[in-house]
This record gives C-alpha cells, structure tokens and sequence, in this order.
C-alpha cells in the first residue's frame, strides 16, 4: 500500500512535470505562431541608374525591396546595365542588411534595338538557355536575389511565358525570386495563366493612365479609383492572390499646363511650395499628395501585398517625403514591413 502510494506520488510528480513542460511549449509555439501570423507587408522601391546619386537620400530602412532598373541585353544575350550596381547594394545592404535586391529587366521605354533583341532572344526557344544563363549568372554575380521582368506592350512577345517558365526555374535553383510589373488593368495576350502564376509578386503599375501621349486628356493619372480598379482586375477577373499583388504609387506628376506634357517630381513640386504636399493637383499638374497616398496605403492594406513605387528617387527627402507616409501608416495599422526605423 505504501508503495503503491509512494508510485502515485512519483507519477502525479512526473506528469506535473510533462504538464508544466506542455503549456510552456505550447505557449513557445503560440507566440511564435503569433508572431507569424503577423500581418506584413512589401514596400517595393524601384530605383533608376539616373538616379544613383542620390543613395545616400535614400530610406532604405522604410524598403523591404529595391529593384534596380534597367538591365537589357544586346544580340547576344549580354546583360548592359550602366552604373555601379555593387556600390549600391552594398550601401543600401549597409542601411537594411534585410532588403531583398532585384535587377529589373527590359522597362517601359526601351529602343527599337532594345525591342529586337528581346523577341530574338525569347521568340527562338533555342535563344532562351544561353540568355537565361547570362541572366542567372548576372544576378549571381552581384550578389543580387531575383530578377524583376518589365516587358511591356510590343515587347511582350510570342515567347514571354516560354522565358518566365524557363527563368522561373532557373532562378528557383539558385533560391532566387522572379516577380513582373504588368498595367493596372491589361493582360497581355502573351501571358499565359501558368507564367502568370510563376511570378512570386506582381507589381501593378497603377498610374499613367494618362500622360505626354494623350496631352488631349488632361487629368489625374493615378486616382484612388483607379488604384481600386487594377487590384479588382488582377485579384477578381484574373485570379491572382491577393497577397500576391503589389500595388504601384507614383512619386510623380504630369504638367498638361503646355504641350508637350512634361514630368514634375514630388520633390520639384513640394519645393515649388510645401502645401502642395497634401494634394493632388495645381493648375493642370496632376499627382499623387500625401492623404492620397496614405488612403491607398490603407487600401492595399486590406487588398494587396503591399506597396511598390515607382520612383523611390523622386521623392521628397524631407519631412514632406511620401516614402515616410508609407511606412507610417502601415505602422499605425499595426502591420510589419522592414521592421526599422520604427516600423
């Protein structure tokens, strides 16, 4: 009897213990199912090589990426790019050692050579391994972690989703990310649902929807409506993830005062005079102000990945800049970004 009682002391210790032992673990794994759970979100900031300049200026502590634009191969599937792309990934590296780094490929304005070589290098399935290779071992070389494919319009070709599959693949065996910036609300005719799917991300670009090539249609180019319009187009009628979906902010304007239409800043305009920070035009310059950009914020909150702008450069480095905006906001709404700098 005592024996008895001695072995139910020692098995009610014992299973005190496993009990102590599983609400701590679970506890443990709650916290950091919590802490995943968390809600985050992208701030994507493409950076133009006209641009370099100005990298010190730049927050890139408010960036979780940085797609460095424009890379372009010649007729035989070389990578040109112009600038010191390793001077700035090792500052901004410096700054966030976190920031995810892209090379963005192609552009909205390329040349007639440009577009040539393009359809010759991914239209010929036989082109394709040799400029995806260059392609990888650019990306490799510089130390950079994905490509960002920008192939618009006339340049999306026959042979666009044969070359994201391919460099989808290729990259993923490097661990590298491939992600596109496509229109606010078109899909070209060249996309296939399967390329379509093998993007990590999608960049919508949700401005120019009017500009210096229809100086007739004076106008804001990238309305709140309109930002609403190409995340409904990509989630609800092409059935991408909403996750998925990054939406694209100008730090820029268009000026249809005169003809031709010309480009303003965000900093050309706040330097004109700071209350003009917070709307979205003047006279017939139209743009994007600081409570425009702040309720797209919170749109893409709910509806997108996250946020992407085109271009970070062109922001106002001050305590007007958008760029703050941004990563204020998403901070207010509790939502994690890069989680510097306050976030």
């Amino acid at each position: 009897m005592i024996k008895n009682k001695a072995l139910l002391g020692i098995l009610f210790y014992i299973c005190s213990l496993v009990s102590v032992y599983s609400c701590t673990s679970q506890k443990d794994t709650d916290s950091d199912n919590n802490e995943s759970k968390a809600k985050k979100a992208r701030v994507i900031g493409y950076l133009s090589t006209d641009n370099f300049d100005k990298i010190a200026s730049i927050q890139f502590c408010k960036l979780t990426h940085l797609n460095i634009a424009f890379a372009n191969p010649d007729k035989d599937g070389n990578l040109i790019f112009n600038g010191d792309i390793d001077a700035v990934i090792a500052y901004a590296k410096s700054v966030n050692p976190n920031i995810v780094i892209s090379i963005s490929l192609a552009g909205g304005v390329i040349s007639q050579e440009q577009a040539t070589n393009w359809s010759f290098l991914i239209d010929k399935p036989e082109n394709r391994p040799a400029f995806i290779q260059n392609i990888v071992n650019f990306v490799n070389l510089h130390k950079l972690d994905g490509a960002d494919v920008d192939l618009e319009w006339d340049a999306v070709t026959s042979g666009y989703s044969g070359f994201v599959l391919e460099l989808k693949k290729a990259l993923a065996e490097h661990k590298k990310i491939i992600t596109a910036a496509l229109p606010n609300n078109s899909r070209f005719e060249n996309i296939s649902t399967e390329a379509l799917n093998a993007f990590d991300f999608i960049n919508i670009m949700a401005y120019d929807s009017t500009g210096p090539w229809t100086p007739d249609k004076p106008g804001q180019h990238s309305s709140f409506e309109f930002a609403k319009d190409g995340i409904n187009f990509w989630h609800k009628l092409q059935n991408v993830p909403s996750e998925k979906l990054t939406l694209g902010v100008p730090f820029y304007g268009y000026n249809f005062t005169y003809n031709p239409v010309t480009s303003s800043t965000f900093a050309q305009i706040v330097e004109a005079s700071t209350q003009f920070a917070d709307q979205d035009e003047i006279g017939k310059i139209y743009y994007n102000g600081r409570p425009t950009i702040s309720q797209k914020v919170e749109f893409a909150a709910e509806n997108a990945g996250g946020i992407m702008i085109w271009e970070i450069a062109q922001d106002s480095f001050n305590e007007y800049s958008l760029l703050d905006v941004i990563h204020k906001k998403y901070s207010s709404l509790k939502i994690k970004t890069t989680k510097l700098c306050g976030n």
